[in-house]
C-alpha cells in the first residue's frame, strides 16, 4: 500500500512538473503576413510586470534602432540619457573637453561628481530584427519540440547574432552563439573542416539541452540555496535563467553570494544590473535588459505588420 502511495504521489509531481513546463503553450501566437504563419511569444508577462517601465530596458530599445553614427552619454546605475550627440563630433573633442562636458552633466542633473556616465553608440547595423524574424518561428518550434520554453530560443536569436552568422572575440558562434566546448558537448562537430554551429537545426536542438540540461537546473539550485521560490514561467526567472547562459552558474553563484537576497522578482534581476561578482561584468548586467529591449521591439513590429494573429491551436 505504501509503494502504491509513493507511486501516486511521485506521479502526481512528475505531472504538476510537466503540466508548469508546458504554460508556455499559451503564450504563442500564430502571427499570419501574407501567405505565411509564424510562432512567436507574446510579451504580455512584461506588460504585466511593467518591465516596460524600467528605464534600462528602454534605453536598449533606443539604442536597437539607433545609428552607429550617434552617441548617447548615460548615467551608469539607471541608464538615464543626459546628451545625444554624433560620434564624429564626439572625437575631435580634447579628452579634457570631454572630462569638463561630463562634470557638467553631473552638476547639470544632480549626479554625484564619481558617478559614472557611459557613452553607447547606435546598434542598429547590428539587431536587424526584420532578417531574425524568420528563424524566429523555427526556433520556437525546435525548443518547444524538445520540451524546452521557448521563449528562451526568441531571446537568444533576438540579441545573440540577430539576423547573422558571427563568431564572437571568444569564439562563440552560429545563432545560439554557443562556444566550441559546449557545441562538442552537445552533440556537435566542430573542428578545422567543419562546424556544425552554422546548422539552424542542429545548433537550436543543442541550445535547448543546454537550456535544458544545464542551465535550468543550475538557476534552480542557485535559488533554492537562498530559499527563494520561483514559477519557471514567470519573466524574472527567465531572465535568471539567461544570465545563467550567457555568464555561467559560477559567476551568477558570485553575484548571489554578494547580493545575499531573499526573494526573487525584479527586485533580484534589477539589483544584478547594479552588481558586479567574478567575471559577471557590465556586458553581463546588460544581457537580461537587452533581452526585454528587444522582446519589446519583437512585440511592436508583430502588431504593427501582421494581418491577423490568434493564439496557438496546438500544431505547428
Amino acid at each position: 500500500m505504501r509503494i502504491i502511495l509513493l507511486f501516486i504521489i511521485a506521479a502526481q509531481v512528475l505531472a504538476s512538473c510537466a503540466q508548469e513546463s508546458q504554460n508556455w503553450e499559451k503564450e504563442i501566437l500564430e502571427v499570419k503576413k501574407d501567405d505565411s504563419t509564424n510562432y512567436v511569444l507574446n510579451a504580455d508577462g512584461i506588460f504585466i510586470d511593467r518591465w516596460d517601465q524600467l528605464p534600462q530596458p528602454q534605453f536598449w530599445k533606443l539604442i536597437m534602432r539607433m545609428s552607429p553614427d550617434s552617441l548617447l552619454i548615460n548615467a551608469a546605475n539607471n541608464r538615464q540619457i543626459l546628451l545625444k550627440i554624433a560620434v564624429k563630433d564626439w572625437n575631435k573633442l580634447s579628452e579634457s573637453k570631454k572630462t569638463s562636458i561630463k562634470d557638467s552633466l553631473r552638476n547639470v542633473n544632480g549626479l554625484k561628481l564619481d558617478a559614472t556616465l557611459n557613452c553607447t553608440t547606435g546598434k542598429n547595423h547590428f539587431y536587424q530584427f526584420d532578417a531574425v524574424y524568420p528563424s524566429i518561428s523555427k526556433g520556437v518550434k525546435a525548443f518547444h519540440s524538445n520540451g524546452v520554453d521557448p521563449w528562451y530560443a526568441q531571446s537568444i536569436l533576438l540579441i545573440e547574432s540577430p539576423g547573422q552568422l558571427q563568431k564572437s572575440n571568444v569564439g562563440a558562434y552560429g545563432a545560439f552563439q554557443l562556444m566550441p566546448s559546449v557545441a562538442r558537448k552537445y552533440g556537435l562537430i566542430v573542428s578545422d573542416t567543419k562546424d556544425e554551429r552554422e546548422d539552424f537545426e542542429k545548433s537550436a536542438l543543442a541550445a535547448s539541452n543546454l537550456i535544458k540540461k544545464s542551465c535550468i537546473p543550475s538557476a534552480k539550485k542557485l535559488l533554492n540555496a537562498h530559499n527563494i521560490t520561483f514559477t519557471e514561467t514567470d519573466i524574472w526567472f527567465r531572465l535568471f535563467v539567461l544570465h545563467v547562459y550567457h555568464a555561467g552558474a559560477g559567476n551568477i553563484e558570485a553575484v548571489l553570494t554578494k547580493l545575499k537576497p531573499t526573494a526573487g522578482g525584479q527586485s533580484l534581476i534589477t539589483a544584478m544590473w547594479q552588481t558586479t561578482a567574478g567575471q559577471f561584468g557590465n556586458s553581463s548586467q546588460n544581457y537580461s535588459q537587452l533581452a526585454l529591449a528587444a522582446q519589446l521591439i519583437l512585440h511592436e513590429m508583430i502588431y504593427k505588420n501582421c494581418d491577423s494573429l490568434q493564439n496557438y491551436s496546438g500544431k505547428m
